[in-house]
């Protein structure tokens, strides 16, 4: 089963100085290793965004070409609308990006592994599915 990797892992897997003593980054790594990372083109601008370095930024985007990204369809922004709108009736606030993560993610029938814990206020009021190593 593929899992959809949020920012979140990849933010501290990327720019914790000692990355490999983190329960989540060795999850990631085995992830990595098994085939099992699924990528979307939202998750990988964020990633992205904010680098300063060129160079860091090239190597970077080259190192997340290994990962295709999920196709977005019309029905997933959709979707992601109706989330939003249900979470804030509720008073539960979140990114667009993040209604779209999720979203794409009950389409597709996907987990989302994430330290956000705003995936958890959303996972009261919609299907998603949290991955737990």
């Amino acid at each position: 089963m593929k899992v959809i990797v949020d920012t979140s892992i990849w933010s501290l897997a990327l720019r914790h100085e000692d990355q490999s003593s983190l329960p989540c980054v060795k999850e990631l790594r085995g992830l990595i290793e098994d085939y099992r990372v699924q990528m979307m083109g939202p998750i990988r601008q964020e990633i992205l965004s904010g680098i300063r370095s060129e160079s860091q930024f090239n190597r970077l985007k080259k190192n997340l070409s290994g990962f295709a990204d999920l196709p977005i369809l019309t029905e997933d922004y959709v979707r992601a609308a109706r989330y939003f709108n249900l979470c804030r009736s509720k008073g539960i606030q979140g990114s667009n990006t993040d209604f779209l993560i999720c979203a794409v993610s009950v389409q597709n029938e996907l987990p989302i592994y994430t330290t956000d814990n705003d995936f958890k206020l959303f996972a009261k009021h919609i299907p998603i599915r949290l991955y737990k190593p």
